[in-house]
């Protein structure tokens, strides 16, 4: 017994990570062995399907302190796990379940054989049930999707990875059941829970969410006492273990309930004016959707094609569903176009599109999802999103962090703009459900090899069956590109070679480019070179498309220069590829290189998507990659990747000096002599260059890795740190960080080690994740002070002190930072010296040491300004604002605020003149003007606005608690 899902066969397996780890085949329970053992299939079946390789399994079960024969052990479990998860494979056949890939092994099951997918799809349709107004529907979906665990997740289970694992998925548990109970409460279930959420904020005290929950359940339950028992009891806790107030929506609350009379009592009592309602939506609802405009009409459909022929009956099928009456229709409208490979379904996309784009004003967004790419990887959903928004003209800061904020952004965009979208070559609904828009009036066309009846059944799409072209249609198209006169003349070698390329439009769009590049070639003769390979046409048996044949021809009549230039094509596994980087690749000057990609465009094996940008269809990709295997060395296929990745690096590092000319240098590979890189004479030309090549640059990581040049791996990772920093594109930064460490680990490089751990911590910051870093900068520290690299401990103990400065443990951050401050002032590193005093000034006005804090600000401020560091000047006079203001020195506060505006609005740091904006305001607050204070709260929050921050909420509300009108000069 089996399951199929998107044309894959996978084992009738079921597991259960929500508890203690089981699996069943079919209905029988499997034996999974030791702790260690289910910890390794746990990890693969965390990776969802994605390779991961044997060191990073090794770390997962052990961490630290492997044992000896790691690698053996880890093997052993795995082969055990075969025959486990596969009773019924005999000795000779593959493993079908825990896959080898790369240096390391994969899951390959069926997404609703584990147990946390089905969790996470069933909150992720509550979500939409939700949004939609079906609240009792999605708390009940919820309370099914909580009801499959088991208990603990991971119970039992050791190693590091379990351990954070355990942490994260529980976080995950008790967000949805908060988000459940918010349901039940606002929908008047408020009796029916009222026991569940005293015994949650029992086990819970510090989660004022569950608090404010049982006092509105309380509340409406007639006990308005309990209901301010319950926060006097939360705000206790928080006043005796952590010196905190209870947040504004939960003293509001606790106000309007102390407050209500027969006035004010029905307003809490009715849930469509529940004020957790309006908390709810401050906290959970994605507050770039209610601030981002976009400023861009996107035009991406590629250009319609020339040659175009046939399919009237389609095109109007598709027209006549597209548009109802001419214009666009009243509900989303999604045409799923499927076929084999090689069919036209992209050329019918763009087609229809092109003919439809005028009634679509929002603009056309097109993109290939590469979803049955035989190298690259398939796009994921979080990635397409970004270039969508990209294209959208949302800056990169602006772009909210999670898929789920960026689909809502997206959507949100979206909303009353009617916009034509094309997802070309998807894999499966998953890659394509969260690039589907939430409003009416657009119009999404989707092209895959698969059928995707789950987008048929679920998302009401129209789905359009692509068969071969017609024999008229065939010989319609070699009349187009080879003359009707030239076919009339050989009528039987016309209708053979429609008959040898079975009618694939494909096939004969290669096979007539030959003969077009040859008009003196009699058609006999390229009838002739299909004859010829015949015994190898394979392409044309099974459901898939391989025309390795009819390439063949078109690359054999290139000359030897073109294709020995094909043939390194194929070694180069980016979306895309430069002429510079081509002519690095091929050690050949750029108007040479450019001469031959020239021959390859004009044969069509080539195209030039961008101005000295080219792409390789798939298929071509392929072929040339096989021409490579069989027609080059090994020395000289491995010389022509080092070339190019030497390149992608040296050119990274030109890019990198200009984008942190602060930062630390590394020692890199030095550039072979026919290399040539990119160099740049300004900021905005190299943050250019590495946003337009980004993808490759992730490639060139991996290749790095797979190709034996593992200081490349972690080298061109550390270039990339500044641009991943400001572009926020957390994953490729997690990727390549990950791979670089594990390059360096495998290969011993100690310093490449501590770089890329470094590297990876930095990551993890951005993504949020901060409780992650302090292994990784422990382990650099450690390893540094072994190199005796003091610039390195320095930075480590330093980021050391910035995570603990995160979880506002304070005094292990300025332990940290003292010693950061004593290593930078031994090595005279002015600029690291700076921040460090920042930082450890901020630590003390946290802890109401004023006068310490007073005193590393100045000096910081000093050491600043020696460097030119306007940026982190700006943040500094910030927090000494803050101290003053604290002092009661307001004008000396309102002095320095201003001096940190000035710097803040000269360096456009936004973030940072909003927030000394709401301090100026909270400053003349304080002294009793508030009129100037509601002004530069005004200011303050158009910033926060513009930035799509939730800040201008909360300053909304401020501004609406005074009753004059504002009249203040003094920000501006």
């Amino acid at each position: 017994m089996s399951q199929e899902v998107s044309g894959e066969t996978f084992p009738a397996l079921r597991f259960v990570l929500l508890g203690r780890v089981r699996a069943w085949f079919e209905n029988q329970e499997l034996d999974l062995g030791s702790p260690q053992q289910r910890a390794v299939l746990a990890t693969l079946l965390l990776r969802c399907g994605r390779p991961i390789a044997v060191s990073g399994l090794i770390d997962a079960v052990w961490g630290e302190n492997p044992p000896p024969a790691a690698v053996s052990v880890l093997r052993t479990y795995v082969s055990r796990l075969r025959k486990v998860l596969e009773p019924g494979r005999s000795a000779g056949e593959s493993p079908q379940v825990v896959v080898s890939a790369a240096d390391g092994y994969l899951v390959r099951a069926s997404q609703n054989a584990l147990d946390l997918n089905i969790f996470n799809a069933r909150v992720a349709e509550a979500r939409k049930l939700r949004a939609a107004g079906a609240a009792a529907a999605a708390a009940d979906l919820l309370r099914i999707a909580l009801n499959q665990w088991e208990g603990a997740p991971l119970a039992g289970l050791p190693g590091p990875l379990a351990e954070a694992e355990r942490s994260r998925l529980e976080e995950e548990r008790i967000n949805t059941l908060e988000m459940r109970l918010e349901i039940d409460v606002q929908i008047g279930r408020h009796g029916e829970v009222l026991a569940e959420l005293i015994s949650l904020t029992e086990t819970h005290p510090l989660r004022e969410k569950l608090c404010r929950l049982l006092m509105l359940a309380l509340y409406r339950s007639g006990r308005q006492a309990e209901a301010l028992e319950a926060y006097r009891k939360t705000r206790k806790t928080l006043v005796t273990e952590f010196g905190i107030e209870p947040s504004t929506p939960l003293r509001q609350l606790h106000d309007r309930i102390l407050a209500a009379d027969g006035s004010l009592g029905p307003e809490l009592m009715t849930p469509e004016n529940d004020p957790t309602e309006t908390v709810a939506a401050s906290l959970d609802s994605d507050p770039y959707s209610l601030t981002v405009t976009p400023t861009v009409r996107p035009a991406q459909l590629p250009a319609d094609l020339t040659t175009f022929t046939g399919r009237h009956v389609e095109v109007e099928q598709m027209k006549a569903l597209l548009l109802e009456e001419g214009a666009p229709s009243k509900t989303v409208v999604i045409s799923a176009i499927h076929g084999m490979a090689a069919i036209g379904k992209t050329a019918l996309a763009v087609h229809v599109a092109h003919q439809v784009a005028d009634k679509f004003p929002g603009g056309q967004l097109f993109i290939n999802l590469r979803g049955f790419d035989p190298v690259s990887p398939a796009v994921q959903p979080g990635e397409a999103i970004r270039d969508f928004l990209d294209a959208l003209g949302i800056p990169p800061q602006r772009i909210p962090a999670g898929i789920d904020a960026q689909s809502a952004l997206y959507r949100s965009l979206l909303a009353n703009r009617n916009m034509l979208i094309v997802l070309d070559n998807a894999r499966d609904i998953h890659q394509i459900r969260p690039l589907l828009p939430g409003s009416p009036g657009s119009l999404v066309i989707v092209t895959s090899r698969n059928e995707l009846t789950g987008l048929v059944v679920g998302d009401g799409a129209h789905p359009l069956t692509l068969s071969p072209w017609t024999q008229e249609e065939a010989h319609d198209f070699l009349a187009k590109r080879l003359k009707a006169e030239r076919l009339a003349a050989e009528p039987e070698a016309a209708e053979e070679i429609i008959r040898h390329s079975d009618r694939l439009p494909l096939a004969l769009a290669v096979v007539a480019a030959r003969a077009a590049t040859n008009p003196n070639f009699p058609l006999s003769v390229i009838v002739d070179s299909l004859r010829e390979h015949q015994g190898s046409l394979d392409a044309f048996a099974g459901s898939d498309i391989d025309i390795r044949a009819v390439f063949f021809s078109s690359y054999n009549s290139l000359s030897g220069p073109a294709s020995h230039m094909f043939r390194l094509l194929g070694l180069h596994a980016g979306p895309y590829i430069s002429a510079p980087a081509i002519a690095a690749l091929a050690a050949l000057p750029l108007r040479e290189a450019r001469s031959l990609l020239l021959e390859l465009k004009g044969a069509h094996l080539l195209v030039e998507s961008k101005p000295d940008q080219f792409t390789l269809h798939d298929l071509l990709r392929v072929y040339a990659a096989e021409r490579a295997q069989t027609e080059m060395s090994l020395q000289e296929k491995n010389l022509a990747i080092e070339r190019l990745l030497t390149w992608y690096l040296h050119t990274a590092d030109a890019a990198y000096g200009h984008i942190t000319p602060h930062r630390r240098r590394i020692s890199i590979k030095e550039i072979l002599p026919s290399c040539v890189p990119l160099t740049f004479t300004t900021y905005e030309q190299a943050l250019e260059w590495c946003t337009a090549e980004r993808a490759n640059l992730v490639f060139a990581v991996r290749a790095a890795a797979a190709s034996r040049q593992p200081a490349i791996a972690w080298q061109l990772t550390s270039l990339l740190w500044g641009f991943f920093y400001l572009s926020r594109h957390t994953e490729d930064w997690l990727d390549t960080t990950q791979t670089g460490l594990a390059v360096a680990r495998f290969v011993g490089d100690l310093e490449g080690e501590a770089q890329s751990l470094m590297d990876l911590a930095a990551a993890l910051h951005i993504a949020g994740r901060d409780d992650e870093t302090f292994g990784h900068l422990n382990q650099a520290l450690a390893i540094y002070r072994k190199l005796g690299d003091v610039n390195g401990r320095a930075a480590a103990v330093s980021n050391l002190g910035n995570a603990y400065l995160a979880f506002n443990q304070l005094g292990k951050a300025i332990e940290y930072l003292r010693r950061g401050l004593a290593l930078f002032e031994k090595i005279g590193d002015s600029w690291a010296l700076g921040i460090n005093l920042s930082n450890v000034g901020d630590c003390y006005r946290r802890l109401g040491q004023f006068d310490d804090a007073i005193s590393y600000l100045e000096r910081a401020l000093t050491a600043l300004r020696t460097t030119g560091n306007r940026w982190v000047e700006g943040v500094t006079l910030d927090v000494l604002g803050m101290v003053k203001h604290q002092l009661h020195r307001h004008s000396d506060a309102i002095t320095i605020y201003q001096q940190a505006l000035v710097a803040h609005r000269e360096v456009g740091n936004r973030w940072g003149e909003g927030h000394t904006l709401d301090h100026i305001g909270d400053t003349y607050f304080a002294s009793g003007q508030q009129k100037n204070a509601k002004t530069c709260w005004g200011l303050a929050s158009d910033v926060f606005e513009d930035l799509g921050r939730p800040e201008a909420k909360t300053l909304k509300k401020k501004m609406a608690e005074l009753t004059y009108l504002p009249n203040c000069d003094h920000a501006q």
